[in-house]
């Protein structure tokens, strides 16, 4: 089977195209004929070897996919990585059926960042109607699909986007405030001008500066949750700030969910009915042949694209 392996870790370089032994059965896993695999955040970490959980060469990226089981069932599926391929192997635990009206571009979407942007707000950021919050690169997967999950919510939502057209996009997903995130610089104030105050909740993927100043932003007893630092860089935690305001801080990391028998099929529900009604509405982006991994890796982070980045098997 065609897949994208790396047999180095480094740049986007690192992903080429190459015709490797389908996956070996594996017991409580199903054989899964690949339509599409999101191209995610986690990948680059995965790529250039600053994952959260390190992987051994060669490997095949990806962990999350659209795609066939059991002779035509057609299925979401968050996996292990293997999802750049034709083939993959999915656990049962989590795979999900796909409704007829919801097509795979928007499956793929609500598979891992939906998912994810489902628990930031209400498992680990505890949103609930009438609070602000703060949420990043507001025109990107989990972004643009939590900016719409927090206002159904009732909400009051202030998104952070770095180009005007991305802004433009928040506001259309329902967005009340947007802010210019390109720089750092005095982002505190910017934001407590255009919420109206501090926020209680508060999403943060940046890391290093942009960290301390959302952190800045955010009302007493508000919460921070961290799942990620795209900017490449560690913030250190302030403990004094973190007290003086009482502001709870805690991290995210959505495979620590794929265990719960409860958590994941909730979510997935909640995602698949809102999109369903219209309530949520995938925002998808640019749609690359498999062969074209590395371009989609180059496009991810320069944030030159919105929204959903796909791989096509098919291509």
């Amino acid at each position: 089977m065609r897949a994208i392996t790396m047999r180095e870790f480094g740049g986007p370089e690192v992903l080429e195209l190459a015709d490797v032994p389908e996956p070996q059965p594996r017991a409580g896993y199903l054989p899964a004929n690949v339509t599409c695999a999101g191209v995610n955040y986690a990948d680059v970490h995965v790529r250039g070897n600053t994952y959260l959980n390190p992987v051994e060469l060669p490997y095949i990226p990806g962990n999350e996919i659209v795609g066939t089981v059991d002779g035509g069932r057609r299925i979401a599926a968050l996996t292990a990585g293997g999802g750049y391929a034709e083939k993959a192997l999915v656990h049962r635990r989590v795979i999900w059926d796909i409704p007829d009206d919801v097509t795979d571009e928007q499956a793929v979407s609500l598979t891992l960042q939906g998912n994810s942007a489902w628990h930031l707000l209400f498992t680990a950021a505890q949103v609930t109607s009438g609070q602000r919050v703060l949420i990043p690169a507001a025109a990107g997967g989990v972004g643009s699909l939590a900016v719409q999950l927090a206002k159904s919510a009732g909400a009051k939502v202030v998104a952070l986007a770095s180009t005007e057209e991305k802004r433009h996009l928040a506001q259309d997903l329902g967005a009340d405030a947007v802010v210019d995130s390109s720089t750092a610089d005095e982002l505190t104030e910017r934001i407590l001008e255009a919420a109206g105050g501090p926020v209680q909740a508060a999403l943060e993927m940046t890391g290093g500066k942009t960290f301390h100043q959302v952190l800045g932003a955010v009302a007493p007893r508000g919460r921070v949750v961290v799942y990620g630092y795209a900017g490449g860089e560690l913030a250190n935690v302030p403990t004094r700030e973190l007290m003086e305001r009482s502001i709870t801080l805690s991290g995210f990391w959505l495979p620590h969910l794929y265990s719960d028998r409860t958590a994941l099929p909730t979510s997935m529900r909640a995602l698949f009915a809102a999109v369903r009604s219209g309530d949520l509405r995938p925002v998808i982006g640019k749609a690359y042949g498999l062969g074209e991994a590395a371009q989609a890796h180059r496009d991810l982070t320069s944030r030159s694209q919105s929204g959903k980045l796909l791989l096509d098997t098919a291509h």
